[in-house]
């Protein structure tokens, strides 16, 4: 068994995708020779590993506009009292993350790895479990993990154990055209707390008076799926790490509201990210639900600053524990087996992204909303946010976090999203729904080799 997931892993390493805001490396170019540099660090070669212990340490992280910006701002947050202290950011994609952690594990020479650096959730357990020597856990960092919002920091626990300081913030939130909505007769108080069969009648009144669906997602892609299932608490694996597909009577309900969506013409399908984003922008639908980075791409828009609303998320209808929370993207600092100071790793992270409102004050003009709890109740996050109507949208946002149920990612995640993905859409062009659901389940356990 772990064989298999080892030589998945080293094929599907470059293959894993991008979703929340900051994992794409679009634009960031290519991480060879690449630094990003904190005080007075002096620059290191992407590729090489941990700090010779001492005052100074290598991150590798993405992205330079919000990762590496946020990790650059959290050593000028530590210089202040650790003015000795040098942090050496590191560029590097996410992609190249995967592949020389794998690399540097299977390898069994760790050497190569950095003292800290930036994991996606869903990859987190995958990596943990697949590679258990190749990261520290945190029970002796210092960190008060209960600060975190519970659903967030779970990506990152295996067996008990916390192996990630929680990041960027991925809780899903209603976004909508306030100004389309009031020609339906309807308000952001109308998407507040409701179900998908509400949401439903709702968007038929949308597109009777306008015209427009409510929302759009991409074709073959089960972001939205995602977002219900684990907004019921619901996962596509058991805690035993079998899969949990055919018996999962969420999910079945999340496929046929899917269905019932598509059906009544209160979502529609597009064929790539960028034709998402702009029938968002252009206002060929009233709104979106998404991880709340998906913020930063409606902002583009400046000419309906005002004009759009943000709420919670429709629960599902039926099943136990729904919520009208979840999460969708996001990432986690780890730090590696192959640090040389331990003791200051877990104190930077402690006293930053784990300890430090000034921190996420300062990166909130890049988007980066805080998981940690403390950080929604400074000055910063209770301002008003002009183009979503004035809205304290931080703050709420943080809250939205709290409530977000936990899932179960392991390491088959990726595989048994595409395989509920291509389920989906074959349930929305007429077959049945165990059936698929079946064949779904047959695939991921044939990739597990069970």
């Amino acid at each position: 068994m772990k064989k298999k997931i080892v030589s998945l892993m080293l094929v599907s390493a470059m293959a894993v995708s991008m979703v929340a805001c900051g994992s794409s490396d679009s634009g960031s170019g290519s991480s060879s020779g690449s630094t990003a540099s904190s005080g007075d660090s002096a620059s290191t070669e992407s590729g090489s590993g941990a700090s010779e212990g001492g005052d100074t340490l290598t991150v590798w992280c993405w992205d330079p506009a919000f990762n590496i910006f946020s990790m650059e701002e959290a050593a000028k947050v530590y210089q202040k009292d650790h003015p000795d202290v040098t942090v050496n950011v590191v560029e590097t994609p996410w992609e190249d993350v995967q592949t020389k952690l794998t690399t540097a594990a299977t390898s069994g020479d760790l050497s190569t790895l950095p003292d800290i650096l930036l994991m996606q959730d869903n990859a987190f357990q995958k990596n943990v479990i697949s590679y258990p020597d190749a990261f520290t856990d945190l029970a002796d960092s210092g960190i008060d993990f209960s600060q975190f919002a519970e659903g967030k920091t779970a990506y990152s626990v295996v067996d008990g154990k916390n192996y990630g300081v929680p990041f960027d913030n991925g809780a899903v939130i209603g976004c909508y055209r306030t100004d389309i909505l009031e020609q339906a007769g309807l308000t952001i108080d109308d998407f507040t707390d409701i179900t998908w069969d509400q949401y439903i009648e709702n968007g038929k009144k949308v597109l009777e008076a306008t015209g427009k669906p409510l929302i759009s997602m991409q074709a073959g892609e089960c972001d939205l799926i995602m977002m219900m299932l684990q907004s019921a608490g619901s996962s596509l694996f058991n805690e035993d790490g079998t899969a949990n597909i055919v018996n999962n009577d969420a999910l079945k309900v999340v496929a046929e509201t899917y269905k019932e969506l598509k059906d009544a013409g209160v979502l529609i399908e597009v064929n790539s990210w960028d034709e998402y984003v702009g029938s968002i922008t252009n206002g060929d639908v009233a709104g979106t639900i998404n991880g709340c980075w998906i913020m930063a791409s409606i902002q583009t828009a400046e000419d309906q600053s005002g004009n759009w609303g943000i709420t919670n998320m429709p629960s599902l209808v039926g099943v136990d524990d729904a919520t009208n929370y979840s999460n969708n993207g996001g990432s986690s600092w780890a730090v590696t087996a192959n640090c040389q100071n331990k003791e200051l790793a877990f104190d930077f992270l402690a006293s930053t992204f784990a300890g430090s409102t000034e921190l996420y004050d300062n990166i909130l003009s890049c988007g980066a909303i805080a998981t940690w709890a403390p950080a929604g109740d400074s000055t910063a996050y209770a301002e008003p946010n002009e183009f979503f109507g004035g809205d304290a949208v931080s703050a709420k946002i943080v809250d939205y976090a709290t409530k977000v149920p936990s899932n179960i990612t392991g390491v088959y995640y990726y595989e048994a999203r595409d395989a509920v993905a291509t389920a989906i859409t074959n349930v929305i062009a007429g077959s049945d729904i165990e059936t698929e659901l079946q064949t779904a389940e047959d695939t991921v356990n044939f990739n597990m080799g069970q």
